[in-house]
């Protein structure tokens, strides 16, 4: 069930502030949601998305509501904080996004998504990534992404298609042995029932996308938002035309990348450089 704009608190974040406006504007003003959507020309639902927090206002929208409530640039200013919101407060909507998908869609271009880490691979990411972190934080966040990880063994998981360029095989994350048990989980999800993974060769050369994280996220209304992250920035947009772009890109992806078949036996080839060496017999 979605949260009512009532049980937003506005000092959590801008998301939540423009919300709670929104929803207090709309009720000085007498009109319902329907009688804004006919003004700014905005569907209910995404309208009530907004409302709620569970959507991202669109700049067009933002003047269009200033202009419905004669609240000058309010929102529009509402509109220039929440675009300077840091990053992980972006991800941590697109978490709760992922957490009610039907389909969820990644590209890697460096790393093994994270709903297809190992715990050693992810633990050598964080260690790396929060130099001097202490045993407790660092399994904190390790145990974080693994509950992430419990909807694909749930009784109805979403489907799973990630894209992996074949450059995150022959980075060794965390030493050979991690990375080797790293590839060897991929395996048996390069063409299961609800997941699917391919790669992308080097000799492919250039494609769509290819130097930054993307990740689409369809929930069952059918309703997509798409998540970018590159040059360490994270964006998230939901509005018609971005999602077709990023769509159309992850198609094009697809096209480049190896078969699952195919893309299984350059797993299995990279993995013949992380196996352990045999000790020399006595």
């Amino acid at each position: 069930m979605t949260a009512g704009a009532r049980d937003l608190e506005p000092t959590r974040s801008a998301r939540e502030l423009y919300g709670c406006e929104l929803r207090r504007q709309r009720e000085l003003a007498r009109m319902s949601l329907d009688g804004v959507a006919d003004v700014v020309n905005y569907s209910k639902t995404h309208l009530h998305g907004v409302e709620t927090a569970t959507r991202l206002p669109l700049p067009p929208m933002s003047e269009k509501l200033d202009m419905a409530f004669g609240t000058g640039e309010l929102f529009q200013g509402l509109w220039v904080i929440l675009k300077r919101e840091r990053t992980p407060k972006r991800f941590d909507h697109c978490l709760e996004l992922e957490a009610k998908s039907a389909r969820i869609q990644e590209f890697g271009a460096s790393l093994v998504p994270g709903l297809l880490q190992t715990e050693a691979y992810m633990r050598a990411l964080f260690r790396a990534g929060n130099p001097g972190v202490d045993a407790e934080r660092l399994d904190g966040l390790v145990a974080a992404r693994l509950s992430r990880q419990e909807m694909l063994r749930s009784d109805n998981p979403p489907e799973l298609w990630a894209i992996l360029d074949e450059a995150v095989l022959h980075r060794p994350v965390g030493g050979p042995i991690v990375m080797h048990d790293q590839l060897s989980a991929l395996l048996p999800l390069m063409n299961a029932s609800r997941t699917t993974i391919q790669v992308i060769p080097f000799e492919q050369g250039e494609y769509a996308m290819m130097n930054g994280t993307l990740i689409l996220l369809t929930l069952h209304d059918n309703s997509t938002t798409v998540y970018r992250e590159g040059g360490g920035d994270g964006e998230i947009f939901d509005d018609r035309d971005t999602v077709l772009r990023r769509q159309h890109q992850y198609d094009l992806m697809k096209a480049c990348a190896l078969p699952p078949k195919a893309s299984a036996a350059l797993i299995e080839a990279a993995m013949e450089k992380y196996k352990p060496c045999e000790p020399p017999k006595p």
